[in-house]
């Protein structure tokens, strides 16, 4: 099978969506099949073994680390994507990346897929600040959905968020992997050395975009206030984005900075899953995200997560046993959980490793018999 996997991401500046797409392309095309990830060049994007990558002309998003890809201006990438015979395209962002695979599969009479992966309304609200226009984008991202000949979503939560946009169409749920990965000793002390070693202070861990969307605000906050109550800890942050200098300034204003490392973004991933094994607890209080490829990764190193109680991203962490969930995304509650978390986790933790990781493969199992479904069902529309 041809298959053309569509991102608005490249490495290395990906998002959880870049990484899907990334772990699409890898575990299909080590199962056989020809891959391609189709996304915006970046100056210093990072060459990718193993499968073919079709790269456009991009530019700069105003304020942001991701760029804006222009696949219809660039003749170099137009006669390189009509050299390949897609039998299947998958829209992973909804983007110029969905409309270019809407295209693609239009001109060649081929089943389009479209999953859906993020809370775009709350994207576009905080960049416009108008209900008006978020609900512009929404409607024409739905405009887009109707249009496919399949839409996925990652679990039940992100389906009735999508239902909420007002897309009426059916929604099949299809779950995001990760493999478990061995740890690597060298990687582990390149780790070690980067951060400040404190005996008896357990290890608090966030990983993602640094945008104050994702709750920061309430992960420092939370820091604070254990530090008022003489907890001990050591908040360590993986990531980079548009807020990542006001996060640190506000590190310094609740007076926990030197209880702080921010590692800034991580490129090689045999230390970002040796971070995942040094620490406690992976505290992701955000209510933005839908199903993080975050908590899965570091369930593989025996982490268990903090979630919110509602949030998407919680749908299947039973708290107290898989994971621990906050009532809510505020700093008081987090910190609370935090505590009550903290004698449990060793056992957490191996619950989490047990029940939350399923393999890549495992789903591309389920992911290839879809595709074959709609190739074997589709029907012209010529």
């Amino acid at each position: 099978m041809i298959i053309g996997q569509f991102c608005d991401t490249f490495p290395p500046q990906v998002d959880g969506v870049g990484r899907v797409t990334l772990s699409y392309c890898q575990t299909l095309t080590a199962m056989g099949h020809e891959t391609y990830y189709i996304a915006p060049e970046s100056k210093d994007a990072t060459e990718v073994q193993g499968f073919p990558v079709i790269l456009s002309a991009s530019v700069r998003m105003p304020g942001e680390l991701f760029r804006v890809g222009l696949p219809g201006l660039d003749m170099r990438y137009r006669k390189q994507i009509r050299e390949v015979p897609f039998d299947i395209v998958h829209a992973q962002s909804p983007f110029l990346a969905g409309q270019e695979a809407l295209r693609i599969a239009r001109k060649r009479d081929i089943p389009l897929v479209s999953t859906f992966h993020s809370k775009y309304y709350d994207d576009a609200l905080a960049k416009t600040h108008s209900e008006a226009l978020a609900k512009m984008v929404v409607k024409w991202i739905v405009n887009l959905y109707d249009k496919c000949d399949a839409v996925w979503t990652v679990n039940n939560a992100t389906a009735d968020v999508l239902r909420t946009y007002g897309y009426r169409g059916n929604v099949l749920i299809m779950e995001n992997g990760t493999n478990r990965e061995p740890l690597d000793p060298k990687a582990l002390e390149r780790v070690k050395a980067r951060m400040p070693q404190q005996k008896g202070a357990p290890l608090l861990l966030f990983v993602g975009q640094h945008n104050w969307k994702k709750n920061l605000h309430g992960v420092l906050g939370a820091c604070a206030l254990l530090k008022q109550r003489g907890q001990r800890f050591r908040l360590v942050t993986a990531g980079d984005g548009p807020n990542f200098d006001e996060i640190q300034e506000e590190a310094e204003t609740l007076g926990i900075a030197q209880d702080c490392t921010f590692l800034g973004f991580m490129t090689d991933r045999a230390e970002l899953m040796a971070l995942y094994h040094l620490a406690d607890l992976l505290v992701f209080p955000s209510l933005y995200d839908n199903a993080p490829m975050v908590l899965r990764e570091a369930a593989v190193m025996s982490t268990p997560g903090l979630l919110v109680a509602g949030s998407c991203s919680a749908e299947g962490i039973h708290d107290g046993y898989n994971g621990f969930i906050s009532p809510s995304e505020q700093a008081m509650d987090i910190a609370d959980t935090i505590q009550r978390a903290l004698p449990l986790i060793a056992e957490v933790g191996e619950n989490a490793c047990r029940t939350i990781p399923v393999s890549w493969e495992s789903i591309m199992q389920k992911v290839l018999v879809e595709y074959q479904r709609l190739l074997d069902g589709h029907v012209s529309r010529s």
